[in-house]
């Protein structure tokens, strides 16, 4: 067996979620998730099939997002792993609880804007994700202007009224 560190790259601006889901049916029904809850929003999905032939599935509104999502899920090679781009203005908090409840979708391992790198062991049969590295380290603790600026934040991106 051997491990690899892997980055991944998608426009800026954008956000990503990987998960692992066991069926083909994944790229519908994240597809209808997607059409349904954040109606004309941009974003592209791959989803490495793991068995018959094998392939890279997709679906998606924008073709360049489309095409970033088949670059990460052939980057990475795992089977049954997806990788769903959110264009900008749709961000995870809008549309992970839905992937979540998905029948197929088994687990969640990111959702984020930030640099990342995916934790990958290979072997004879194939590939699976051990991880990600999502951003970087604390580099220490919010004092009372940090809390300040997060709520500040919130309240611009409309996620908190008062």
């Amino acid at each position: 067996m051997t491990l690899e560190s892997l980055r991944l790259s998608w426009s800026e601006g954008c956000n990503i979620v990987i998960g692992q889901s066991h069926f083909i049916k994944t790229v519908e029904d994240l597809g209808e998730i997607m059409a349904s809850s954040v109606p004309g929003a941009a974003w592209g999905l791959a989803f490495n099939e793991a068995s018959g032939p094998c392939l890279v599935r997709s679906a998606g509104s924008d073709e360049k997002l489309v095409a970033e999502a088949i670059h990460c899920a052939r980057t990475i090679g795992a089977g049954h792993s997806f990788y769903l781009i959110l264009g900008q203005g749709c961000f995870p908090i809008n549309v992970l609880d839905r992937i979540k409840s998905c029948p197929e979708v088994c687990s969640i391992f990111c959702a984020t804007a930030n640099p990342l790198e995916v934790i990958v062991a290979r072997t004879e049969q194939g590939a699976g994700i051990l991880g990600v590295i999502d951003g970087f380290s604390p580099k220490g603790v919010e004092g009372p202007a940090d809390k300040a600026e997060r709520s500040a934040l919130l309240r611009r991106f409309g996620y908190k009224f008062a």
